[in-house]
């Protein structure tokens, strides 16, 4: 079982007041195990009263990522001259014992999200994508239960990975625990249902739950090779060979029903081959020449 470090450092370990004299331990040093933001600040200045607390609010968010001191021009003159202060607030982000990124005044929230993410970056990301990837390992050689209980260990210091969170999805099924699969893709955060790894899985869920026997696809066959124009004959074969894994067949079948009734059963066809294509992802070659045939019969 991998074990994995990190997780929420205390606030108090994210935020402090520093002075020149512990400046190269708690920057310089500091920032050369995890990005540090340097504010500079005076209890006058008015903007610094709003940026304070709102790039606060950001580090914290960022999970132990990042790292940020506050130090008191007025306090601390020499080491604001250092840094050519001419302005407050002055916001650094030190990475590796250097500054590597700046602004001065107030940023709207979502330049400030970004440049606090961006400092956290250079920190990476502790050593969970190689996690994952050992995860998925486990799943391609039938080790589900230690894949399940990895991605688990992933998602608890990372909510958010998208990576972590598919793969659990994934390690569920193969458990046969459908129900615990189906309640992760109900209940997934809004940044994971987003992502078109998530959109790829939940898709084939649906696909896989129209399963179909040898005998129904026959029968399914029988009844198209009788008339044609059955539609619904038509649409429960193609939705039978999707879920059987025949997923080309299935995408001939049901462009070939929109060529026939684009608007048959509130145009389900349209509806199913969109699905499908969800499920293969964006860069599958037979999602990408599918979609483009059905775009050549919607603007024909």
């Amino acid at each position: 079982m991998l074990e994995l470090n990190g997780g929420n450092a205390p606030a108090g370990d994210l935020i402090k007041d520093v002075s020149e004299a512990t400046f190269v331990e708690d920057v310089i040093e500091a920032s050369k195990e995890t990005p540090v933001i340097v504010d500079f600040w005076a209890p006058w200045c008015g903007p610094c009263k709003t940026l304070g607390p709102a790039l606060e609010a950001a580090v914290t968010k960022a999970g132990g990522k990042v790292k940020m001191v506050k130090i008191n021009v007025d306090e601390n003159q020499m080491i604001a001259g250092q840094m050519r202060v001419q302005s407050i607030p002055s916001v650094f982000a030190f990475h590796d014992g250097k500054p590597v990124d700046a602004f001065q005044g107030a940023l709207p929230p979502s330049e400030l999200q970004t440049f606090v993410d961006k400092a956290a970056a250079l920190a990476g990301d502790g050593g969970l994508s190689e996690a994952v990837t050992v995860a998925e390992e486990m799943l391609e050689h039938g080790e589900n239960d230690d894949a399940a209980q990895t991605f688990a260990a992933i998602l608890g210091e990372e909510p958010l990975n998208v990576g972590a969170y598919v793969g659990l999805i994934r390690a569920n099924i193969a458990l046969g625990e459908a129900d615990q699969a189906q309640a992760l893709v109900n209940n997934a955060p809004e940044e994971i249902a987003k992502d078109p790894a998530f959109t790829a899985i939940k898709a084939q869920m649906e696909l896989s739950a129209n399963a179909a026997n040898a005998d129904e696809l026959e029968e399914f066959k029988a009844k198209l090779a009788a008339d044609e124009n059955d539609h619904q004959a038509r649409f429960d074969l193609a939705t039978a060979l999707a879920a059987t894994g025949d997923t080309e067949e299935a995408i001939n079948q049901l462009l070939d029903l929109f060529k026939r009734d684009r608007e048959w059963n509130d145009g389900a066809a349209k509806a199913q081959l969109f699905k499908i294509f969800d499920s293969l992802g964006p860069m599958d070659e037979l999602a990408k020449t599918g979609r483009r045939k059905l775009s050549s019969m919607i603007f024909l």
